[in-house]
């Protein structure tokens, strides 16, 4: 650890005054280091795909840091010594969110949301949780939800046993039924992972973005996945909703939307999400 804080404080220019593990890593562990000036975050990594994870991570936020719509933690070094991977980041000083928090997250998700670009996908591929995620660009917003989010998604669970081949769906059943339910679809930059755990209120009030899985696809994949778990208000929604309006196909497409969460966690965490994967599987194909 000493050869880590020894680089990054070479890295900021300042010397770190003290640090200690702090909660907040679900896949790595979390610091908090202090220096003269300020607080920072650190995550470290033994995994041997962590240093690749941190880039990803770092790419996710500095797009969204770019569009100066919503505010993620500015990162400042990324790198690996001695078998240990970490990042290094503002520290954010978070509160419980009000209501008026939550209006403010639900319109600045939104103009998040109204950042496009010409095909759907990323300009690298990132993960989901410790999951590898394929960003390849695609024109067709069905067949990127297909062939990059739910057909390697079911495959995986399919080696890994947790679902028979006869209840994956083939992709000649799955096209017809995303075109018709998602119908025409703008990319929107998403954070694409969008639950609870990944967002901050601080005590100033400022609605934080962190551990993204960013991407180009339909703004209500972030709307599905904050919906799957709770931790979202009604003032959330009603914001967000101001600014992009509900269509009247929003159920469904929330549920197929939802099919890719819980296959990530039926693959991450087993055979806990068979029944709400296969419910929808069933239902759809």
């Amino acid at each position: 650890m000493q050869t880590i804080l020894s680089h990054i404080s070479q890295e900021i220019g300042e010397g770190i005054a003290s640090y200690r593990s702090i909660p907040g890593g679900d896949i790595s562990s979390a610091y908090q280091l202090q220096t003269e000036t300020k607080k920072y975050f650190l995550k470290v990594n033994t995994n041997p795909f962590a240093l690749a994870m941190f880039h990803a991570e770092q790419k996710g936020l500095q797009t969204i840091e770019k569009t100066k719509t919503i505010a993620i933690p500015h990162v400042y070094v990324v790198g690996s010594l001695e078998g240990k991977s970490f990042l290094l980041m503002d520290f954010v000083e978070a509160k419980r969110p009000d209501a008026n928090d939550f209006r403010q997250f639900g319109t600045q998700l939104a103009q998040l949301h109204r950042c496009t670009q010409k095909d759907f996908g990323f300009l690298s591929d990132n993960f989901i949780g410790s999951l590898p995620q394929s960003n390849r660009l695609h024109p067709d917003w069905a067949e990127f939800y297909w062939h990059e989010r739910i057909s390697p998604q079911l495959k995986l669970a399919y080696d890994h046993q947790l679902l028979h081949k006869k209840e994956i769906p083939s992709l000649e059943n799955a096209l017809p039924v995303f075109r018709e339910i998602f119908g025409v679809v703008k990319p929107s930059l998403l954070h694409g992972d969008l639950w609870a755990g990944n967002y901050l209120i601080s005590t100033d009030g400022t609605p934080y973005l962190i551990d993204p899985a960013a991407y180009y696809g339909h703004s209500l994949v972030d709307i599905a996945m904050s919906k799957l778990f709770g931790g979202f208000t009604s003032s959330f929604y009603d914001a967000y909703h101001e600014i992009i309006p509900k269509s009247g196909s929003d159920g469904q497409q929330i549920e197929l939307y939802q099919l890719y969460y819980l296959l990530v966690h039926l693959n991450l965490f087993g055979s806990g999400y068979y029944s709400s994967v296969t419910s929808i599987l069933q239902r759809y194909f």
